[in-house]
């Protein structure tokens, strides 16, 4: 299939014969990559502002474009199996536009992939982070049963998982965004886990030596073997992993009780 977009100029019977024969193709079988160009706006006919330049809405809207689709490339075919050619096509933008954001592809991996991080990653520290400005935990069974629900929700949802996959696959090429992705998803969670913790140790509920080391310990409880099985791709049995979250709760409590040995 010929390029949809590009940065040489065409006359207008070849770009409309190149749009006839793009919606054609588009509609007549596709792979899920070309797909996602359908509803890509061609780079030949945005909306141009002043001398012939893109304007700042038009320029967001393509570099939200190029940031979806590289993502989504990245994680279903991993760093390597992705090329240039095949995010600009599947974006819709020709590719001296697209090495005039990222200079190689190296460094367009390493933008969408930090986005993402903070965007699919950092919800899981954030779901501990809501749980500790709600709390004044009157009932620490009962906070942290809400949380592990809420973290294991979080750590499982289909962009979370994937990126996760795609970051340890690569996190020997990349070891800056494998410590971000560590940073802003497990560290980050823990700090916040152990300023609820250390909440709960002031009211007396649970009695803990150090709040980070106990929400490190309640964390890998909780997540452990979920957080395994969406790594290597198996697929979690809900049932099973409801009862071992339960578990790991009343484990984790009969060990910080006051009452405990």
């Amino acid at each position: 299939m010929g390029k949809v977009a590009g940065s040489s100029v065409h006359d207008d019977g070849q770009h409309q014969y190149d749009t006839v024969k793009y919606r054609y193709t588009t509609a007549y079988g596709m792979t899920r990559s070309e797909t996602m160009a359908g509803t890509a706006e061609p780079e030949t006919t945005p909306r141009r502002g002043t001398g012939g330049r893109p304007t700042r809405e038009e320029a967001a809207r393509r570099e939200a474009r190029i940031v979806e689709v590289a993502t989504q490339l990245f994680i279903e075919r991993g760093f390597d199996g992705t090329s240039i050619d095949a995010v600009a096509e599947a974006a819709g933008v020709s590719k001296p536009t697209l090495y005039s954001r990222y200079q190689d592809k190296r460094t367009l991996f390493e933008a969408v992939l930090q986005d993402r991080i903070r965007e699919w990653l950092a919800p899981l520290s954030a779901a501990a982070e809501m749980q500790a400005l709600r709390a004044t935990p009157s009932d620490a069974a009962t906070v942290l049963d809400e949380l592990s629900r809420n973290l294991l929700a979080r750590s499982q949802a289909p962009g979370a998982a994937a990126l996760t996959r795609c970051i340890a696959s690569q996190a020997m090429q990349f070891p800056n965004l494998a410590r971000l992705a560590y940073e802003e998803g497990w560290v980050r969670g823990v700090g916040v886990v152990g300023r609820l913790l250390g909440i709960m140790a002031e009211q007396g509920q649970i009695s803990i030596d150090d709040p980070e080391i106990a929400a490190d310990l309640f964390l890998n409880l909780i997540m452990g073997r979920s957080s395994k099985q969406a790594l290597y791709g198996i697929e979690v049995d809900l049932e099973i992993q409801e009862r071992r979250r339960r578990a790991a709760v009343a484990l984790f409590l009969a060990g910080v009780r006051p009452n405990s040995v």
